[in-house]
């Protein structure tokens, strides 16, 4: 299956590795993100791209965002919501309620309206229908130390994820969440020089290829509107979440 897809976040990092797969299974993908030369980076060589800058947190802009994608190509078929930021780290009394909120904004709220508008949109096309993945988190299912601010925000988006798939079921709308732990991006980095463990310790970590969590994110778009993958689990094999310590 392929259709016209929305990615946000899709300048750099997973957003980036994930839009490149939808192009090369044959997808219309308009890419959404704050910086528009990192946008055009991405969609360079891709006659089925188009580069949206957009504002996650701003209302307006993702009513414009999805505007311009039905403008363009008539419907909406996929919405990956990769949209995200790790925020402030420390212990919830060190944490600003400005930093607080400013994660929310991108993490949650965003999410929320992008799904809101691509909701509306395939409810009321024709045909009817669509899909939405959200990409949630390692921290959906257990934090780091000191990431309060983002892992609330991940669990809320399981929330949301929850409650898209369920509320979609009348329009065809299916909904699913990838949750992933040590991808190779800038925002994880650091994890290899050393990563802050539950035992107060510090240990490095390995990653992998980004490019794995795209070939996921392609195979569950791929799907038909049948068939859904509510929760999909991708980690680098070692990683220290599953067990205690």
């Amino acid at each position: 299956m392929s259709g016209v897809a929305v990615v946000t976040g899709a300048g750099s990092g997973i957003g980036a590795a994930v839009t490149r797969g939808l192009l090369d299974a044959g997808w219309r993908v308009a890419l959404a993100g704050r910086r528009p030369d990192r946008l055009d980076a991405v969609a360079a060589g891709h006659a089925g791209a188009l580069g949206v800058p957009t504002d996650v947190t701003d209302p307006g802009s993702v009513a414009a965002l999805f505007a311009t994608v039905t403008d363009r190509w008539g419907r909406i078929d996929l919405l990956v919501n990769n949209a995200g930021a790790f925020g402030p780290v420390g212990t919830v009394d060190e944490i600003s309620v400005e930093d607080w909120t400013a994660t929310v904004a991108t993490n949650l709220t965003g999410s929320f309206l992008c799904a809101r508008a691509a909701f509306g949109a395939m409810r009321a096309q024709d045909p009817q229908g669509g899909r939405i993945i959200n990409n949630g988190s390692i921290s959906a299912h257990a934090p780091r130390p000191g990431s309060a601010a983002y892992t609330a925000t991940k669990h809320a988006v399981t929330g949301l994820t929850k409650s898209l798939s369920l509320d979609g079921r009348e329009f065809g709308i299916a909904c699913g969440q990838i949750d992933i732990g040590n991808a190779a991006t800038d925002m994880t980095a650091g994890v290899e020089a050393g990563a802050r463990q539950a035992d107060g310790s510090v240990r490095p970590e390995r990653t992998f290829d980004v490019r794995h969590v795209a070939e996921a994110v392609v195979y569950m778009a791929g799907l038909p509107l049948s068939a859904n993958v509510p929760f999909l689990t991708i980690t680098e094999t070692t990683m220290p979440w599953l067990a205690r310590g």
